[in-house]
């Protein structure tokens, strides 16, 4: 069997197109995701051979990451301004049953406003993410705690990584999907996937720990259709996910929001989060920070 091996060092494509970094680690303008097939379409070879449905495999692929307990975690966010493209990337550990992770990120220059910035430290939680050494004049010795519940996005693009296991959640709003073909990951042979899966319906589907912050994404991007590639493995576990989100953004170069504001939206703007996942089993020690390590003051734009 031929297959194109892909894996640890080698660098992959992630198609973005033009987009706003300003404030915060990635203050993208949230609004409309366009285009959404209700049509559910069987998982076939290339070829055309069946191979059952695509649909219902990735629908489960949260509740698998859950039995496989904890993994090792690369993320990488990605656009462009200006011509230029601008990632962020991070690296961490995921525990899937507690549904807590820490990452640290590396930030491109300038998205905090300024050549250099140190790595920030980010931990995930159901329906909250803290960060450390956010900068905005906030200590390097607190936290700031934001709950993802009230981020018009639920964090899917704003804290410069999408939440493992929500990415893999998003997949349980799957309406469409096809088996693209088999490939080599990091030693290992995986199935990719591709489709469309509908923000709205992964929220009404979603385990507990995650419904809030979709319900919060679904509002949000309004229409919520969000292509996607995956790859699974034999045990069904998903080793990575690239979801390709469409927002807006104002010309004026303020923020765009959901709701009224949406007639004063200019523009497209295109956002490729990738996880991998790897390194099954690895331990993911995660202690959330105490209340009295979490910064409690105003947090200003780090570009002002």
């Amino acid at each position: 069997m031929e297959f194109q091996q892909r894996g640890l060092g080698v660098r992959r494509r992630v198609r973005a197109v033009a987009g706003v970094v300003s404030g915060g680690l990635l203050a993208m303008s949230l609004a409309t995701v366009s285009g959404c097939s209700t049509e559910t379409a069987a998982d076939e070879r290339p070829g055309g051979t069946a191979r059952g449905s695509a649909v219902t495999v990735l629908h489960r692929a949260a509740d698998v990451l859950v039995r496989s307990g904890s993994s090792r975690v690369r993320t990488t966010m990605e656009t462009a301004t200006g011509g230029t493209r601008v990632s962020i990337r991070g690296s961490g550990a995921y525990d899937f049953e507690k549904r807590r992770g820490r990452l640290r990120l590396l930030l491109p220059r300038d998205a905090m406003g300024a050549a250099e910035h140190a790595p920030i430290t980010e931990l995930l939680a159901s329906g909250a993410l803290f960060m450390r050494n956010r900068g905005a004049g906030i200590p390097r010795d607190k936290w700031v705690r934001v709950d993802t519940t009230d981020i018009p996005d639920g964090n899917l693009v704003t804290g410069g990584a999408t939440d493992p296991l929500t990415a893999a959640e998003l997949l349980r709003g799957v309406r469409k999907a096809s088996l693209v073909g088999e490939e080599g990951l990091d030693g290992d042979l995986v199935r990719h996937y591709r489709g469309i899966t509908d923000i709205g319906r992964a929220a009404r589907l979603a385990s507990e720990g995650a419904r809030g912050s979709l319900v919060a994404a679904a509002r949000g991007f309004g229409e919520s259709a969000v292509t996607f590639d995956a790859y699974l493995d034999g045990l069904g576990r998903l080793r990575e996910v690239r979801h390709r989100f469409t927002v807006t953004s104002r010309t004026d170069g303020q923020e765009a929001t959901a709701g009224p504001d949406a007639t004063r939206r200019r523009g497209a703007v295109g956002v490729a989060s990738t996880t991998e996942l790897y390194d099954f089993g690895a331990p993911a020690v995660v202690e959330l920070p105490k209340p009295t390590d979490i910064y409690t003051g105003k947090v200003g734009s780090p570009q002002k």
